[in-house]
C-alpha cells in the first residue's frame, strides 16, 4: 500500500465538509488528522459525519489545527471570504491545499502558484469536482467553435454566496479560449430592468438563478440559424463530488505549483 495521506478538512461541519470527512474515513489510503469548523464546538469529527468517533476533535482555528496535526493535505469547503487566507495558511505550513471554495481572482491564483512553488508543494483550486461537470465544460468549449452565440444559465440554492458560480466562470473561460469575442444581441438593446440580461463575459451572458429546493445545475445554450444546442449538467447529491475530491487529494501529492481546474487531474 502507498503511504497514508494525512488529511485536514476545513468547513467540516458544513454539508460538503461532512461528506469529505465521511469519504476520508472510508478510504484506507487516507487518514483524517484534523477537522476545522468555526462554530461546531468541540465535537468528534466522525460524529458530525454520521460515522463512529475518530478521536479527531473539531477545532475552531485552522492555523492551530495545521500546526498540531502535521497534515499533508487540506480540503477546504468553507466560504469565499476565507478562501485566500485559508489557502495561504495551508501553504505557510507546507500543507497542500485542495480548495473547493470559490472566489479567487486570477491575480490571487498567480500569487498562490508562486507561494506553492517556493514551498515545493502542489495545490488545487477547483470550481467543480464533478466529472460530469468537467465534461459539460469540455463539450461546451468544443461546441463554441461552431456555435459562437452562447449564454450560460446556472442554478443553485438560495443560500449560495457567490454569483455567478465558479463553475459558470470556468465554463466561460473555456468557451472564450475557443471563440473570438463576439458581442451578441441587438446593438441597440436596452435593459428596462438593470441586470435583466445577466452578467457580461467576453461578449456573452451568464445568468444566475438562486432558489430554495435547487441543488446545482448548469445549462449552456448555443443558438444558430434554425437551431439551438443545449448542454446541461445536473448534480443531485454532494456525494457525487467525492470521487473527484478523493482523486485530487491523491494527485496533489505529486504536483508542484497551484493548479486551477480539476480537469488537469483527470487522465
Amino acid at each position: 500500500m502507498s503511504q497514508i495521506i494525512k488529511v485536514a478538512v476545513a468547513g467540516a461541519s458544513g454539508r460538503m465538509g461532512r461528506e469529505v470527512v465521511r469519504m476520508v474515513l472510508e478510504d484506507p489510503e487516507l487518514k483524517l488528522v484534523a477537522a476545522v469548523a468555526r462554530s461546531a464546538g468541540p465535537v468528534d469529527a466522525g460524529s458530525l459525519a454520521g460515522k463512529p468517533t475518530t478521536g479527531v476533535i473539531v477545532q475552531p482555528d485552522l492555523e492551530d489545527a495545521l500546526r498540531s496535526s502535521q497534515a499533508d493535505v487540506l480540503v477546504d469547503f468553507t466560504a469565499p471570504r476565507f478562501a485566500m487566507p485559508n489557502t495561504e495558511t495551508a501553504i505557510r505550513y507546507g500543507v497542500r491545499p485542495v480548495m473547493g471554495t470559490t472566489g479567487f481572482t486570477p491575480e490571487q491564483i498567480v500569487d498562490l502558484d508562486k507561494q506553492c512553488k517556493e514551498r515545493g508543494i502542489g495545490g488545487l483550486i477547483a470550481p467543480n469536482f464533478s466529472i460530469g461537470a468537467i465534461l459539460m465544460m469540455k463539450f461546451s468549449a468544443m461546441a463554441a467553435k461552431y456555435f459562437p452565440h452562447v449564454e450560460i444559465i446556472e442554478y443553485h440554492g438560495d443560500q449560495k454566496l457567490d454569483a455567478p458560480s465558479g463553475t459558470s466562470i470556468k465554463t466561460a473561460e473555456w468557451i472564450s479560449e475557443a471563440r473570438q469575442e463576439l458581442r451578441q444581441g441587438n446593438p441597440n438593446e436596452e435593459e428596462v430592468i438593470e441586470g435583466a440580461r445577466g452578467g457580461y463575459y467576453n461578449g456573452f451572458r451568464i445568468h444566475s438563478v438562486r432558489l430554495p429546493g435547487v441543488f446545482a445545475q448548469q445549462e449552456v445554450v448555443f443558438g444558430a440559424f434554425g437551431q439551438t444546442l443545449k448542454i446541461r449538467h445536473d448534480s443531485y447529491d454532494r456525494a457525487g463530488y467525492m470521487p473527484g475530491v478523493n482523486t485530487a487529494i491523491k494527485k496533489v501529492m505529486s504536483t508542484t505549483g497551484m493548479v486551477y481546474g480539476f480537469e488537469h487531474f483527470l487522465d
